[in-house]
């Protein structure tokens, strides 16, 4: 601990896996921590997702050629993507930022990006698990995308191939070596590509639990609130004002997923931030489990077994953040369940919608906010928030100490959006 972090209170904003994980390395560092959000830690998008740590992933969501493919699954009443067309004009600058980014001249740089946050994940996660006795919440994993048609199976596809480049050992099987591996998958399968030493949490939300209580033994401080707004005070530090009481600190730290930008516009930094919401079931008790994280790749449709059963993922929407979750989303979800696994007999005993925080190139935001430096921002991971929290948090905690990490952060800062 450094006498100066001793003496330093860093307020994070947001109890999802970035905020703890944020939360956890600058208490590492000696920071006296305060976390902000009225819902208890990983009550949202971090309880929500499906477990996965894809630690190879670092294809960008917008890929050269890509944006051909949405009028299909627009069209599609089974498509992986849903525009609620009330939303679209305040969406389209949203849409024409992530065709840019699917230039073929940018996908190389994105992807190292993606890359350096998400490689380290499962190491990450055992280091921060270690003596917790809640090792066994990380384990190691394939990641097996199912194909129904054999040549659709192809490693020379732009995302598997950016993943090869990048040292990601991967597979094809075909239908036989796919039943051996998981054999409560539909015979429908015919191939698959595996992609190999990655890793899965059996229980997103209890790790979370895990983690703030670490972060709790350590002398921090949960409260549950929401965040009015920031005021920067000119000799430094900054004001948080929550719904019943003021806050100072000498750096905050947003990161409260797709709200964040919320929180920023009133400092005059506009982000091009967007709720990508998904959609999940959960089915206990059905006897079918996984031995990996599975996913059809074409309906991009990811199931993994957890500690409460089988949770079946799906959907990218965009709605906004204030309509409620489409009924007809969970139906659809479910029909998709019972075709990629033909044993499911039971009906969804719980089901779940949640705001992604996707930004049109698919890195996230990290780094000081322009002109106040006492604001340090760390949200936008979209679908891989749990991949690259460990490592966003490091880097957070690096540069609130003012020793930073050997990993460029260039391509995170949000100026890249004036």
């Amino acid at each position: 601990m450094t006498a100066s972090a001793a003496d330093e209170k860093v307020v994070v904003i947001g109890a999802g896996i970035v905020g703890l994980c944020s939360a956890y390395y600058l208490q590492e560092r000696g920071f006296q921590v305060d976390v902000i959000d009225p819902l208890p830690p990983g009550d949202a998008c971090s309880y929500g997702n499906a477990g996965v740590l894809p630690v190879w992933s670092c294809a960008p969501l917008s890929l050269p050629g890509e944006w051909k493919l949405a009028p299909g699954w627009l069209l599609s009443r089974e498509g992986p993507l849903s525009i609620d067309w009330r939303h679209l004009p305040v969406l389209t600058p949203w849409l024409l930022g992530f065709v840019r980014a699917g230039r073929a001249d940018k996908i190389a740089a994105l992807a190292d990006a993606l890359f350096a946050l998400n490689n380290t994940s499962v190491e990450l996660y055992r280091e921060l698990l270690q003596g917790t006795g809640h090792e066994a919440l990380i384990r190691d994993s394939c990641y097996v995308h199912a194909y129904r048609h054999p040549k659709n199976a192809d490693l020379n596809e732009t995302s598997y191939r950016l993943q090869r480049e990048r040292g990601a050992p991967m597979r094809v099987i075909d239908a036989g070596a796919l039943r051996e591996l998981e054999p409560a998958l539909s015979p429908e399968y015919r191939a698959a590509i595996v992609i190999e030493k990655q890793g899965r949490t059996v229980n997103p939300a209890r790790l979370c639990e895990v983690i703030a209580a670490e972060i709790q033994v350590a002398g921090g401080r949960f409260v549950r609130q929401r965040v009015e707004a920031l005021r920067p005070h000119v000799d430094g530090g900054c004001h948080i004002q929550l719904e019943n009481e003021k806050l100072h600190a000498a750096r905050v730290v947003v990161a409260a997923g797709a709200w964040s930008h919320r929180l920023i516009r009133p400092l005059g930094v506009r982000v091009s931030l967007e709720a990508g919401r998904g959609y999940h079931l959960m089915y206990e008790g059905d006897g079918i489990r996984l031995n990996n994280s599975v996913t059809d790749a074409k309906q991009h449709l990811a199931a993994s077994s957890m500690e409460g059963g089988l949770r079946v993922s799906g959907m990218m929407e965009f709605a906004g953040l204030d309509a409620p979750p489409f009924e007809r989303h969970f139906r659809t979800l479910d029909g998709l369940a019972r075709r990629m696994f033909p044993n499911l007999d039971g009906k969804p005993t719980s089901d779940w919608m949640g705001h992604r925080p996707a930004t049109p190139d698919t890195l996230p935001v990290i780094g000081e906010l322009p002109g106040h430096p006492c604001v340090l921002l760390a949200f936008g991971h979209g679908q891989l928030g749990l991949t690259g929290a460990p490592m966003t948090g490091r880097i957070i905690a690096a540069l609130a100490s003012g020793k930073p990490l050997n990993i460029d952060t260039r391509p995170y800062r949000v100026e890249r959006f004036a």
